[in-house]
C-alpha cells in the first residue's frame, strides 16, 4: 500500500472555515491522505460526508484509514474527478451540501511513487495521469502533439520562458525516436535551457512537468467546471474553502470567488441596493488566509499555499 504520510497544509485553518455543523452534509473534492475528510468526519455525529478523487490509489488508502468511520456510515467515496461533482452526487440523491473543501496540491505520493511519471527525480514512462483509467498520458502529448500547442502549454501553465528551444528540441528528437521516460525528457529540457538560467530557479525541469501534468488531467478546465457546480450546490450558509499552491489556480478562484459575490451592472446614484440585486455569496475573508509562520518552519509545501473561502448568503 502507498504511504499518504504527509502533513496536510492549512488543514485547521480549511476546516474551520467551513463552519461544520454536526448534521451537515459536506464533500471533500480532494480526498488523497484523507487528511481533510478525518477533520470533517470528527466533528460529525449525524451529518455525512463525501469524499471524491480520481485516483484509486486514495481511494483504496483511505477504505483502511477512514474504516471507523465508514462502518458508522458517516462517508461515502466517490471514485471519479470533481469536474462531475453534481452528476455524481445526483446519483447518491444529493442536491444539496453544507459545505466543500478542495485541496489543489498534489498527492505527495503521486510523485513520490516513480512509476506514475509524475516526478522529474525518478525515472519512469512517461505517465502524469491522476486517474489511470484516462487514454491521454504524458506520453501522447510530448510525442504526439504539436510544436505550437507544447509552445503554449509550456508557457501558459509552467511559465517557461524556454518553452519555444525546448519544444522545438522535442520536435527534433521524437522526429527520429519516442521520447519515452521522464529521464529523457529531463535530458531534453536541460540541453534546451541556457547553462546560466539553469543555476537559478530550482530544478530545471520543474515547469514543464508542471505544465504537461495540468494539461494531462485538464486541471484548470476541471477546476472551473467543478467550483460552478460547487456554488450551485451549496445551500444558504454553505461554504467553500479552497486551498491553492500555485498562482494560475489561485487567480482563477479569486477571479470565481470575486464575479459570484459582486453586484453587476448597478445604476448610478442608487441610494440603497434592492435585495433583488445583492449578490447570492459572500467572501469569508476579503484576502487569503496563508499558512502561519510556524507551519511554514515545519512544512516546505506549505510555502506556496493560500485558502480562500465564500459563502452562500441567500
Amino acid at each position: 500500500m502507498v504511504n499518504f504520510d504527509h502533513t496536510t497544509v492549512l488543514l485547521k485553518e480549511a476546516i474551520n472555515q467551513l463552519d461544520v455543523k454536526e448534521n451537515g452534509k459536506y464533500v471533500d473534492c480532494t480526498l488523497g491522505g484523507g487528511g481533510h475528510s478525518q477533520e470533517i468526519l470528527k466533528q460529525l455525529s449525524n451529518g455525512h460526508l463525501y469524499s471524491f478523487d480520481q485516483d484509486d490509489t486514495a481511494i483504496k488508502y483511505n477504505q483502511k484509514h477512514l474504516e471507523k468511520f465508514i462502518k458508522n456510515y458517516m462517508v461515502t467515496f466517490v471514485h471519479d474527478n470533481f469536474r462531475n461533482l453534481s452528476k455524481a452526487l445526483n446519483t447518491l440523491n444529493v442536491t444539496k451540501v453544507d459545505g466543500i473543501v478542495y485541496d489543489l496540491g498534489v498527492s505527495s505520493p503521486q510523485f513520490d511513487d516513480g512509476e506514475r511519471g509524475f516526478s522529474y527525480r525518478y525515472d519512469a514512462r512517461l505517465d502524469m495521469r491522476m486517474d489511470r483509467r484516462q487514454g491521454l498520458d504524458a506520453w501522447t502529448v510530448v510525442n504526439q502533439w504539436p510544436y505550437e500547442k507544447l509552445v503554449k502549454i509550456f508557457f501558459r501553465y509552467g511559465e517557461e520562458k524556454f518553452a519555444k528551444p525546448i519544444a522545438r528540441k522535442i520536435e527534433k528528437i521524437r522526429s527520429s525516436k519516442a521520447i519515452d521516460t521522464t529521464e529523457e525528457l529531463v535530458e531534453i529540457i536541460k540541453s534546451s535551457i541556457p547553462a546560466a538560467a539553469r543555476r537559478h530557479g530550482g530544478h530545471p525541469a520543474k515547469k514543464v512537468f508542471q505544465a504537461l501534468r495540468i494539461a494531462v488531467n485538464d486541471e484548470l478546465g476541471a477546476l472551473e467546471d467543478s467550483l460552478e457546480q460547487a456554488l450551485d450546490l451549496l445551500d444558504v450558509g454553505g461554504r467553500i474553502s479552497v486551498i491553492t499552491f500555485q498562482s494560475l489556480e489561485d487567480r482563477l478562484v479569486k477571479n470565481i470567488f470575486k464575479e459570484k459575490s459582486t453586484i453587476k451592472d448597478l445604476p448610478h446614484n442608487l441610494p440603497i441596493i434592492p435585495p433583488e440585486m445583492q449578490p447570492h455569496f459572500q467572501l469569508v475573508n476579503r484576502k487569503p488566509i496563508l499558512p502561519s509562520s510556524d507551519e511554514l518552519k515545519n512544512n516546505h509545501r506549505a510555502h506556496s499555499a493560500k485558502l480562500r473561502v465564500i459563502e452562500k448568503i441567500k
